[in-house]
């Protein structure tokens, strides 16, 4: 092909794309059926978010008076941030469609831009409602970016490398588990899950994430949707990779394996929810300085095991 470009890099961009953009609505889909099945209830179909997805992207946008054009470019960049942050994310011996030495500090810094725009977009709206929303959301973004730096750091530490291709191949070694724990801690955090939020709640005083886009509407609340699906992909991603000697893999049966952990992962998120409620604000950043102690040991037991 013409610049240098093959089928097979073709294939393989479209792979990728399909993987990031069109397997991340069934995420949400299987925890809401995990929680139904626990509660004994049939629950809604795990493609729901996919039949949202197609009915909102149809309505048409209700905006405040007082909202500027950064009302709706606030969920664009926060998409293209996030969409970033997971082409930068290898999907086992396949690789990344970008990949160089540091894209994990690029990656931590699309996924603070997601959460600034996000967060400026709700105060687009003049409303102290979303205001109070954002506020909670970065105070506790300190806590969970620092558990997640400290991961990283953890996976650098082990294999020497500032690469996500590299850092990803191997398993964390004798530290996996407090990486996990850290980990699945920040996932829930950072994808406003219970016990950190609750994503179906619409009380004043509980919500974080939901508040910030109760004005949204119509194909922007599908951006934002879709972004929070895909971030939610990412993490799992990122978590299962961590654990997992992907690079020990065949090309074969490294796809597979990553599918049935984050399908793992997905589960373990719907058990929580099912099992656990919304935790007192005053309890979150006990959780998430718990997360970040986690991965600071692993940090640890990562630089005493590479001295050794």
């Amino acid at each position: 092909m013409a610049g240098g470009y093959t089928v097979n890099d073709l294939i393989r961009l479209l792979l990728h794309v399909a993987w990031w953009l069109l397997l991340a609505p069934l995420l949400p889909g299987i925890i809401n059926r995990v929680k139904s099945w626990v509660a004994g209830r049939r629950g809604p179909p795990i493609l729901q978010l996919y039949f949202d997805l197609a009915r909102l992207w149809k309505k048409s946008v209700v905006m405040s008076t007082l909202a500027s054009p950064a009302f709706i470019a606030g969920p664009a960049v926060a998409w293209v941030a996030v969409v970033g942050a997971a082409m930068l994310v290898p999907l086992g011996p396949a690789g990344a469609l970008l990949h160089f030495r540091g894209d994990v500090l690029l990656m931590l810094y699309l996924l603070a831009l997601a959460r600034f725009a996000t967060a400026w977009a709700a105060m687009e709206t003049g409303s102290a409602f979303e205001g109070m929303g954002a506020a909670r959301e970065v105070s506790y973004a300190i806590l969970a970016e620092a558990a997640m730096v400290a991961a990283m750091l953890s996976l650098s530490i082990e294999t020497g490398t500032v690469s996500l291709t590299t850092m990803l191949a191997p398993s964390a070694g004798a530290g996996a588990v407090l990486l996990a724990a850290g980990l699945f801690t920040v996932l829930l955090a950072e994808n406003c899950r219970v016990p950190f939020d609750d994503p179906n709640t619409h009380l004043e005083l509980t919500m974080i994430h939901e508040v910030m886009v109760l004005d949204h509407s119509g194909p922007p609340l599908a951006v934002i949707l879709h972004g929070a699906s895909v971030k939610l992909l990412l993490f799992s991603v990122l978590l299962v990779q961590a654990v997992l000697p992907m690079g020990e893999l065949s090309p074969t049966a490294a796809p597979g394996v990553l599918l049935v952990g984050v399908f793992t992962v997905a589960v373990g998120v719907g058990l929580v929810e099912s099992f656990l409620a919304r935790f007192s604000f005053r309890r979150v950043p006990l959780l998430l300085t718990t997360a970040f102690l986690l991965c600071i040991f692993a940090v640890l037991v990562a630089w005493k095991g590479g001295a050794a």
